[in-house]
C-alpha cells in the first residue's frame, strides 16, 4: 500500500512538471517595422486585433538604445526579437516560457522569411504574407513549437501531390487532342469550300447559330484556341423555329467575307501566312524568346521611376536594381559570384544579410558569410541590390520634348525624343500623349515610326520598335483641336536587355578550388513610371 502511494506521488509530481513545461506558450509571431507597425502577424492563441497591435506598438518603446539584447519584458509578456534590416522579427511569449527554446524558435522563424521574400522590405513581406503565415503554422501549433526543420517546412508548404500531377497531365493531353481535332475539322471545311469554288458551285455556309437540325461549326478563318471537352455528351439539336428569315449570326457568311478579303489581298501580291488561331499567334508574338537556363541562373533586373516637367527640369529619378540567383543543382550550391561594377553615377549598393560584406567590399565577390553553407535550392534569392536617386538632367536616359502651339483651328503639336544614354537599346518604346475627346482623330504630319489613336482612352500612342545609338533622335508632328494643357502628362514605356547601371556578373566559381561554374543570365531594364508633367 505504501509502495502504491509512493508511485502515485511520483506520477503526480511528474505530471506537474510536464504541465508547467507546457505553460511555455508562444502567443504570437509578427514581422513589424521599427516603429511598431505590424506587417504580418500570426496569433497562436485567441487574441483581438487591437490587443496585438497594441503590443507591437509598445515594443519599440521598451528597447533601450545602445544595449544589445534579444528580448524585453513587461508585466505580462516577453518580446523575443531579431532585427531584419529595417524590420523586426518578434515573438510574443508568456513570461514563464523557456528563453532558450524561444531563441531557437526565433532563429527558425528568421530563416523562413528569406525563403519566400527576395528582399527584406515591407512591400515584399506584404506580397508574400500568406506564404509566411502558412510557414509559421508549420513551426508553431496552438502556441507550442513543432519539431520541424527548414527543409520539412518547405516540403509541407509546397503540398506536392502526385494525384494532382496525374490529373493535370491527363487534362493537358485531352486539351491537345481536342485542339488537334478542331484543326483537322477546320482543314476539312476549308478544303470543302475550295473544292466547291473550283467546281463553280455555291459555297455552302457550314451551319450557324439558330440553323434548324444542324450542328454549329465555325469556319476555319475564325477558329480560336477554345478548349473542347471530348468526353462531354453530344449537344441536342436546337428546336425547329417558325419559317421566315433568320436574324441569327451566320458564322459561315462571316468566313466567306474573310476569305474574299484574303483572296483580294493575294491578287494584289500580298503574302498571306495561314494561321490556326488569332489569340495563340498574338500570345506567341508577345512572349520573349526562350532562355537556355543552366543550373545556376542569374537575373539582373532594373526598373526606373522618373518624373520631369514639360519645360525642362528633372523632378525625380530613381533606378532600383537587383541581382537574383537561382540554383537548381545541389552540386553548385557553394559558389561565389564575381561582380563587375563599372558604374560611375554614384549608386548605393546593398548585399543580402547572409552575404559576406567584407569580401564584397574588398574584391567585389558575393559569397555567403559561412562558406560551408550552400545557397537555397530552387528558390530565387536576391543577393545584391542597388539604388540610384538623382535630379541631374544629364542622367535622363531618354528625353522627351513636347511643343504644343495654338493655331486658328486648334493646336499644332511637335514632339521629339533623344537617347542620351547611348549604351542602351530600348525596345517596344511607346510614348502616350493624351488628346482631347470628341474632336476626332489627329491629323498626322511628319512621323518617325508608327502611331495608333485610341479613341476610347483618348490617347495617341507613338510606337517605335527600337531606339539605339543609330536611331537616337526622332520626331512626331500632328494637329488637333484643343489647348496646350490637353497634351500632358505624357507617359513613356519601354524594355531593354541592357541595364542602366553598368553592373554585371562576369564569372561564377566554386568556393573550393575556384573552378568556374557554367551559368546563364538574363538582363532587363523596364519602366515603372516615366512621366512628363
Amino acid at each position: 500500500c505504501c509502495n502504491m502511494y509512493s508511485e502515485l506521488s511520483v506520477l503526480k509530481s511528474t505530471s506537474t512538471v510536464r504541465f508547467s513545461f507546457r505553460l511555455q506558450v508562444l502567443l504570437a509571431a509578427a514581422v513589424c517595422t521599427k516603429a511598431g507597425k505590424a506587417i504580418v502577424s500570426r496569433q497562436f492563441v485567441e487574441m483581438t486585433r487591437t490587443r496585438i497591435e497594441g503590443l507591437l506598438a509598445a515594443f519599440p518603446k521598451l528597447m533601450n538604445t545602445g544595449k544589445q539584447h534579444t528580448f524585453v519584458e513587461t508585466d505580462s509578456v516577453r518580446y523575443v526579437y531579431q532585427p531584419l534590416e529595417k524590420l523586426y522579427m518578434v515573438l510574443i511569449t508568456t513570461k514563464n516560457s523557456n528563453i532558450l527554446e524561444d531563441l531557437e524558435t526565433l532563429r527558425l522563424f528568421s530563416r523562413v522569411i528569406p525563403e519566400y521574400c527576395r528582399v527584406l522590405e515591407e512591400s515584399e513581406i506584404s506580397e508574400h504574407c500568406f506564404d509566411l503565415i502558412f510557414a509559421f503554422d508549420e513551426i508553431v501549433a496552438l502556441g507550442y513549437r513543432e519539431n520541424v526543420n527548414l527543409a520539412q517546412i518547405r516540403t509541407f508548404t509546397e503540398m506536392d501531390s502526385h494525384e494532382e500531377k496525374v490529373f493535370r497531365a491527363v487534362r493537358e493531353t485531352q486539351e491537345r487532342e481536342a485542339k488537334a481535332e478542331m484543326r483537322r475539322k477546320a482543314k476539312e471545311l476549308q478544303q470543302a469550300r475550295r473544292d466547291a469554288e473550283r467546281s463553280g458551285k455555291k459555297v455552302p455556309a457550314f451551319g450557324g447559330f439558330g440553323s434548324a437540325g444542324m450542328t454549329s461549326v465555325s469556319s476555319g478563318s475564325i477558329i480560336t484556341d477554345t478548349i473542347v471537352e471530348p468526353e462531354k455528351p453530344k449537344i441536342t439539336p436546337a428546336p425547329v423555329r417558325p419559317s421566315g428569315p433568320s436574324k441569327a449570326l451566320k458564322l459561315g457568311a462571316k468566313g466567306k467575307e474573310v476569305d474574299n478579303f484574303v483572296d483580294k489581298l493575294k491578287s494584289e501580291g500580298e503574302t498571306i501566312m495561314p494561321t490556326t488561331g488569332k489569340r495563340g499567334s498574338d500570345v506567341s508574338k508577345a512572349l520573349p524568346p526562350p532562355v537556355n537556363v543552366e543550373s545556376v541562373h542569374l537575373r539582373v533586373e532594373e526598373k526606373i521611376l522618373l518624373t520631369c516637367g514639360r519645360d525642362g527640369g528633372l523632378q525625380n529619378m530613381e533606378v532600383l536594381g537587383m541581382v537574383t540567383l537561382r540554383v537548381t543543382d545541389d552540386k553548385n550550391g557553394r559558389i561565389r559570384l564575381i561582380i563587375n561594377n563599372n558604374d560611375n553615377k554614384g549608386l548605393q549598393l546593398q548585399t543580402h544579410p547572409n552575404v559576406d560584406k567584407k569580401l564584397f567590399t574588398a574584391d567585389s565577390v558575393i559569397g555567403l558569410k559561412n562558406p560551408e553553407k550552400s545557397f537555397p535550392l530552387n528558390n530565387d534569392v536576391g543577393v545584391l541590390k542597388w539604388r540610384l536617386q538623382t535630379t541631374d538632367e544629364s542622367l535622363i536616359p531618354l528625353t522627351i520634348n513636347c511643343w504644343p502651339s495654338e493655331s486658328g483651328t486648334g493646336c499644332d503639336v511637335n514632339i521629339e525624343y533623344e537617347l542620351q544614354e547611348e549604351s542602351l537599346d530600348l525596345n517596344d518604346v511607346v510614348i502616350s500623349i493624351p488628346v482631347p475627346s470628341g474632336v476626332g482623330a489627329p491629323v498626322i504630319g511628319d512621323l518617325d515610326g508608327e502611331y495608333k489613336h485610341d479613341s476610347r482612352r483618348n490617347v495617341l500612342e507613338w510606337c517605335l520598335p527600337v531606339i539605339d545609338a543609330n536611331n537616337k533622335t526622332g520626331s512626331l508632328e500632328f494637329s488637333i483641336a484643343g489647348q496646350p494643357n490637353d497634351f500632358f502628362p505624357i507617359n513613356v514605356s519601354f524594355v531593354s536587355k541592357r541595364n542602366y547601371c553598368d553592373i554585371q556578373v562576369t564569372k561564377v566559381t566554386h568556393v573550393d578550388g575556384d573552378s568556374s561554374v557554367r551559368f546563364s543570365s538574363e538582363t532587363s531594364f523596364v519602366v515603372d513610371k516615366y512621366e512628363i508633367l
